[in-house]
Parts: C-alpha cells; structure tokens; sequence
C-alpha cells in the first residue's frame, strides 16, 4: 500500500504541473480562439529570463538575499512576459483578425521559434540553475501506519501546491474581477464582447500576458528540478494530451486531465511497464488522448468546436 501511494502521490505531483502548462493553452484559446504553440517557447523563455535576472539581480544592487533576489527577478520576469505579450498582440494578431486557423496556428509556430532565438540572444545557450529555496531531500511520511513510512519528495509537494494556488488564483480573477468577467465574454462571443464596448486587443494583451506568468511559474517550477535547458520547451508537447483529455475550452478541465495523466502514466508505469519492457510513461497519455479524439474530441469538459462557430 505503501508503494502505492507513493506513485499516487508522485502521479498527482507531476500532473499538476503539467495542468499548469496546459492552462497557457486553454486560456489563450478561450479569448482569442489560437491554438498557441508558442506555449512551450514561453515557458523556456520566462525560465531563462528568470535564472538569468536572480544572478544578475544581486551583481547590480548588491544584494546577498535569495529571497529579495528571488522576488525581484520575478517581477523583472514577469514584467518581460508582459512586454512579449505587446509585442505579439501588436505586430502578430491585430493584422490576422478574422483569419484562418490555420493561418493562426502558423503564426504561433513562428513565435516559437522567434522566442527560442531570442532567448538565446538576451540569456545564452547554456543550462542555467534556479534556485527558489524549495527542498531537494525526501521524507518518509505515515511510519506509525506502513512499516517504513512513504516516501515523498518535498520539493514536488511544494511545487504542487505552488501549482494550486496560482490555479485558484486564477478562479478568482476570473470569477471576481471585472476583467476577468470581460475575458470570460470575449471567450463565449467575440462580437457580443465588443458590441458591450470591450476592447479585443487589450483583452488579448491580458490573456497572453496571464498565459506568460503561467508558463513563469511552471517554468522556475520546472527549472529548479532540472535545471533551465532547451528541453524545456517539449514541456508543450507533455501538455498536449492534457489539453485534448479536459477540453481545448475548459479551465477546471486542463487541471483535471493533467491529474488523470499524471496518476494514469506513472501507475501504468509502476504496475504494468514490467510486464511490456517499461516505457509506458513515454505513450500513455498520447494514447489516453487518441482514444478521446475518437469518442469524445471535445474532451471531458470541453464544448464542441460547431457550437462556437
């Protein structure tokens, strides 16, 4: 039993990270109807810009805080996410309006690769460490019930709960703000959405820019793990079956069905991958997603694509 929960708790850890990038996904389409697949480039620009401002940070001012240097290095990062929002908005979707998916969908290839260029220009190339201060050794939990305890790693706890509160911090904004309520409109109509006097542009700024901070936070998240490398940005293709199974439109769905993969490919790892060679990780949630695109392509919480149209 013990065993068990440790890969439960290791499956639950992991998908909520992958919900996280998942979200850039869901959101950026539910306000502007683009199937971004700049989101894995943003996560590895945001985590460079992050590595790379907390250790410039303290050669500038000269401060000795992890802390300070941490916090300032996210508001400078995020700050910069801010700005690439702009910069897309203004010189990428204002003149494909009306469009074609496909148009679009090229478009946001063409920003993955600007912003992988541009990483390396400002950032360099190499592999950059950050460090948040979350704690790198495990810990055995319940010993008094299971004869050796369960093992848990603390630092996927912490970023798992990091991942929860940024994900009810955006139930909030989108449920008690004002802009968050203009989001949601633009998400339902577009053209209901401006003829109540909302700006489409400033509102796709916003959704990219919070499409940003997320793929910030999974970026430190997934940078303090592993480092800050080029890899990072097949974060994206992880996150594509978690956008298929929860729903292209669905926010609750991108956290849920990061869950069920989670749990899904590391217990059909643990359990069956001995029986097959192992490996099971790798393909399991591509096939989990397949089966979906077959019965149910709008996923677990998603609308149809012909009721939006």
């Amino acid at each position: 039993m013990a065993f068990f929960l440790e890969s439960l708790f290791g499956g639950l850890m992991a998908g909520m990270l992958y919900s996280l990038v998942a979200l850039g996904f869901v959101l950026i389409f539910k306000a502007s109807g683009v199937f971004n697949f700049a989101q894995g480039a943003m996560v590895l620009f945001a985590a460079l810009a992050m590595a790379r401002f907390s250790t410039w940070v303290p050669q500038w001012i000269g401060i000795e805080s992890l802390v300070l240097a941490n916090a300032i290095a996210f508001v400078l990062a995020a700050a910069l996410m801010w700005v690439v929002a702009w910069l897309i908005e203004r010189l990428v979707l204002r003149h494909l309006v009306n469009q074609e998916g496909v148009t679009l969908l090229m478009a946001t290839l063409g920003i993955t690769y600007f912003l992988d260029g541009l990483g390396q220009t400002l950032f360099g190339s190499n592999i950059y460490a950050i460090n948040v201060g979350m704690p790198k050794d495990p810990v055995f939990l319940m010993e008094s019930t299971f004869p050796g305890g369960v093992l848990i790693n603390l630092e996927d706890v912490y970023a798992a709960c990091i991942a929860a509160l940024l994900v009810g911090a955006l139930s909030l904004f989108f449920q008690k703000t004002s802009t968050g309520r203009a989001l949601r409109a633009v998400a339902d109509d577009h053209q209901a959405a401006q003829s109540i006097g909302i700006a489409l542009n400033r509102i796709w700024v916003i959704v990219w820019f919070v499409a940003g901070v997320t793929a910030l936070v999974a970026g430190i998240i997934w940078g303090s793990k592993l480092g800050v490398q080029f890899s990072l940005t097949t974060l994206a293709l992880r996150a594509l079956p978690v956008v298929i199974l929860g729903g292209l439109t669905s926010v609750p769905g991108a956290i849920i069905g990061g869950l069920i993969i989670g749990v899904g490919e590391k217990l059909s790892e643990v359990y069956l991958g001995p029986f097959v060679g192992g490996g099971i990780e790798i393909w399991f949630a591509y096939v989990l997603a397949l089966v979906f695109l077959l019965f149910r392509p709008q996923g677990l919480f998603g609308e149809k694509i012909i009721d939006r149209v």
